[in-house]
This record gives C-alpha cells, sequence and structure tokens, in this order.
C-alpha cells in the first residue's frame, strides 16, 4: 500500500484502524499537499504490542551490532536527504537551504554520533563488589513537535534504539509527512520488525492514547509546556518514566566591553532561524544603559536582512509560520507588546509586502520592553526580539531568571572567562558563551518548566537506561 495511506507497524505498512484522516497544508500557499490518516488508540495498541513483542530480542542484541543498524538508518536518510530536505520545506515552510543543512544534515550527525555511541558506551561497569548494568527502559513513545520535524525524532529515537529500547513515534499532525519518510528509511535500513513503529493521529486521541497506554515504559516528549504538564500527570500516575523538551524564553546578556555588533547580529539571526519556531530562540536581549539605543539602532538594521520569501527559492532566509493559529498566535503577541507600550522598531503586525497568502509574518523588534510584559514572559514562537536594559550584573541575572522556563541562554562578554562566569549564575540548561556553536555530543534540556532530562549524546541516552546492581 502507499505508506502514506497506512501506519508503520511491526515493519510492515498496514492500514489504519481509524477512519480519520489530516490534512497536510503548505503554509507558504496554504495548499493541501497530502493527507494521512487519523490513528486512533487502537492504531496506538497495536504499535505498543509489536514493539512489546520486539523488545526481548533488541534488548538482547549486543549494542555493537544496535549501532551497526543505526549507521544503516543514518546511511538511509542520507541517500534520501535531498527528498526529506524538500518534504520539510513544504510543510514546514523552512527555507530550503535551512532544510538542507539544519533539519536534515543536523540529524545525519546525530544518528552518527549514537550508531557509534551504542559500540563504544559501557553499559556494565563494576563499583566496588559490584556489577552496575544499564539496561533498556523497555517500550518508548516518542510524541515529536512540527518545528523540527526529523531532527526530533532522531534525537528520540536513536538513543532508545541505541539504548536497547522499541519505539511507537507519534509525530506532530502538521508534519507527518516527514515522519513517514523517516519511517521507510528505517525500513531500507533493515531493521527488525516491530523495533520502530508509526502512528500518525491528533495529539488529543493519538498521542494521548500513547502516553497512556500501560505498554509504555517511558514517554519522551517535545512541545509546550501546557502539554508536557499533563503528559507528566499521566505518567505520574502510572509511575511511569518521562523525558520532556518543553517551551523557552532565553536570555542573550551582552556584558559591557563584548562585541556589540557582532553580539546583536548574532541575536537578530538567532531568532529569525527557523522562523522564530524553535523552543532555544534567543528572544530577550538584555543590554547595559549605556550601549541600549546603540544595540536597538544595529538590531533595527539587521532584521531588514530577513525579509520574509518563498522558502523554495535560493537566499530566502525567513519563511512563514507553519500554520494559521500559529500565524494568529504571533501577529496577536506583537499587537499585544505595542498594547503594553513596548517601542516597536522593526517589523509589526501587518501582512509583509507580496505575501497575501500564506502565514507570513515580518520579524519584529521591540525596545523599550520591561521584565514584566506579555513578551517579556511568554513564548512567542515566532520572529520577535525584545530589547530589555539593565544597569548592573545583578540586575541583570535577576531579568535573565525572572522567567519560569530555563531552557537557554548565551553571555557575550569582553573574555571568555567573565562570560562563563555570568553564565554560571543563570538557571538555563545550555549557555552559549561568546558565540559558542551547537554541539551535537552536549546535553540538551532546561531548568524550571522548561523540561526534564537531556536530549542528544550521553546523557541523551541516559534517559533510555535503568540500572541494576548485581551484588557479588
Amino acid at each position: 500500500m502507499n505508506p502514506h495511506d497506512g501506519m508503520y507497524i511491526d515493519g510492515a505498512w498496514r492500514p489504519a484502524v481509524g477512519a480519520g484522516t489530516i490534512e497536510v497544508v503548505n503554509p507558504a500557499d496554504e495548499q493541501v499537499i497530502g493527507t494521512v490518516p487519523a490513528g486512533d488508540a487502537r492504531d496506538v495498541d497495536a504499535a505498543v504490542r509489536a514493539a512489546r513483542a520486539a523488545l526481548p530480542r533488541w534488548a538482547a542484541t549486543p549494542p555493537a551490532r544496535r549501532g551497526e543498524h543505526i549507521a544503516a538508518l543514518r546511511d538511509a536518510l542520507a541517500a534520501r536527504q535531498d527528498e526529506i530536505a524538500a518534504t520539510v520545506t513544504a510543510e514546514l515552510g523552512s527555507p530550503k537551504g535551512f532544510a538542507q543543512r539544519v533539519h536534515t544534515g543536523l540529524p545525519i550527525a546525530v544518528a552518527g554520533s549514537y550508531a557509534e555511541l551504542a559500540a563504544s558506551h559501557p553499559f556494565e561497569e563494576r563499583i566496588g563488589t559490584s556489577t552496575v548494568l544499564h539496561e533498556p527502559v523497555g517500550v518508548v513513545g516518542a510524541i515529536t513537535p512540527w518545528n523540527y520535524p526529523l531532527h526530533q525524532v532522531v534525537a528520540k529515537v536513536a538513543p532508545a534504539l541505541a539504548a536497547g529500547c522499541t519505539v511507537v513515534l507519534k509525530p506532530a499532525e502538521d508534519t507527518p509527512l516527514t515522519a513517514q519518510l523517516f519511517a521507510e528509511c528505517v525500513d531500507a535500513a533493515g531493521l527488525p520488525a516491530g523495533v520502530f513503529n508509526l502512528v500518525t493521529g491528533l495529539g488529543a486521541v493519538a498521542g494521548q492514547a500513547l502516553a497512556e497506554h500501560p505498554g509504555v515504559d517511558l514517554v519522551s516528549f517535545t512541545g509546550s509546556t501546557a502539554v508536557g504538564k499533563r503528559i507528566g500527570a499521566v505518567a505520574g500516575a502510572a509511575v511511569k518514566r518521562v523525558a520532556l523538551e518543553l517551551g523557552g524564553k532565553s536570555a542573550n546578556v551582552i556584558l559591557p566591553g563584548a562585541d556589540l555588533a557582532k553580539a546583536v547580529a548574532a541575536n537578530v539571526a538567532d531568532v529569525c532561524r527557523n522562523t522564530g519556531q524553535s523552543c532555544n530562540a534567543l528572544t530577550r536581549t538584555l543590554v547595559h544603559a549605556d550601549a541600549y539605543e546603540e544595540a536597538v539602532s544595529l538590531a533595527a538594521a539587521a532584521v531588514a536582512d530577513f525579509a520574509p520569501g518563498d522558502p523554495t527559492q535560493d537566499g530566502v532566509r525567513v519563511g512563514p509560520l507553519v500554520n494559521a493559529k500559529q500565524h494568529a498566535r504571533v501577529r496577536g503577541y506583537i499587537d499585544k507588546g505595542v498594547e503594553e507600550g513596548a517601542r516597536l522598531v522593526a517589523g509589526g503586525a501587518t501582512a509583509p509586502e507580496g505575501h497575501d497568502k500564506g502565514y507570513f509574518v515580518t520579524p519584529t523588534v521591540f525596545a523599550d520592553v520591561t521584565p514584566e510584559m506579555t513578551i517579556a514572559q511568554e513564548e512567542i514562537f515566532g520572529p520577535v526580539l525584545s530589547f530589555i536594559k539593565y544597569e548592573d550584573e545583578d540586575e541583570a541575572a535577576r531579568i535573565a531568571n525572572g522567567t519560569v522556563y530555563g531552557l537557554a541562554a548565551a553571555v557575550w562578554a569582553a573574555d571568555q572567562e567573565q562570560a562563563a562566569a555570568f553564565a554560571r549564575r543563570l538557571d538555563a540548561g545550555q549557555v552559549e558563551i561568546n558565540g559558542g556553536g551547537f554541539n551535537i555530543l552536549a546535553p540538551f534540556g532546561g531548568y524550571k518548566e522548561s523540561g526534564v532530562g537531556r536530549e542528544l549524546g550521553v546523557h541523551g541516552l541516559g534517559e533510555y537506561l535503568q540500572t541494576k546492581s548485581l551484588q557479588f
């Protein structure tokens, strides 16, 4: 059967039990580009049963052999990289260069890292008179978001497979076509039947059924804090493990003496990345009073280079937002910023010129933002940047830590030691120092309401392992 018409369960594509379908819309032109089945609890149950049946044999597979399977999956993804990138552009609206480089290139690299880690990680260690075993948690229910539709899948599935777990994936309903291509790559890589299973469907139906299913041992979810709290409550009632990567309202702190032009340029590029739809986007810029107006002027000039455009065209850096709901949400926050007294420096809620069709919004910069304003406290998930003034480092730290979130942050200073010293004061799971690059081996995850657990590298692998000690 056509994979787009079915679920991938127990090593084969099969018709959905649920009768509904989900339309996939291209956010650049609002046209329907495909449909997928809307699975229900019965589809989820079939997938979980397949995962449970496959678990004993997969868990007993030598880690090095599991790594070989992951390497084959990496190669299958690499062989279809162009097709996957084009699909991400079509269903998410990501500019094609970013889709090729980040949406597909990054997860291929992450898959490769877990192929190597599976073979090298010490799943058994000696501590005193005990042998400590690191064993798979069991069946993993992975619920992934639309903003990085392949990366978030790989960041969950690859370490779960490396640990010896089996997986049921429920991808976001806005970007299911990318997940189906991933399942085709799993099949091409020759993973044993039932080790990976895919159920498409609505979060409130298939996602909830997966989180509640008694056959699921761990739920790994990336998405909004509100939904993460509900999943945490469901899992807690069943004493089920969770890994939650949730929202963010990350601060970019520019200390006196830092390279202001470089810091602001990097900040604008970061907020426009993926059309602002990144949980770790540096959406609050904290600048000392003495350099504040200069920084705002630099941002206003820099953001002019990020005009929205057709994501299929070369050179375009900002595409549309993912859907109509997100479009209305971001424009509503921009209106709220103006209403609460922030100074609109660039952009705004009106449609960009030449884009009457599609979910486009102009990258927006606000000045005179106070820490209590809505746009400084709530996650907007669009290309909106707020500049906040501070008088000394103590105030900067209070403002940076003054939200319910703690996913990421950045610090710019005259030297690395000064920046690192300030970074230690921040309640954030990952802090960039003077523009430090993303490291796929470093743990990614948040403090406070930004989540529980970590992804990537050895710490990401650890989320899918449980320990047993043998006493001698």
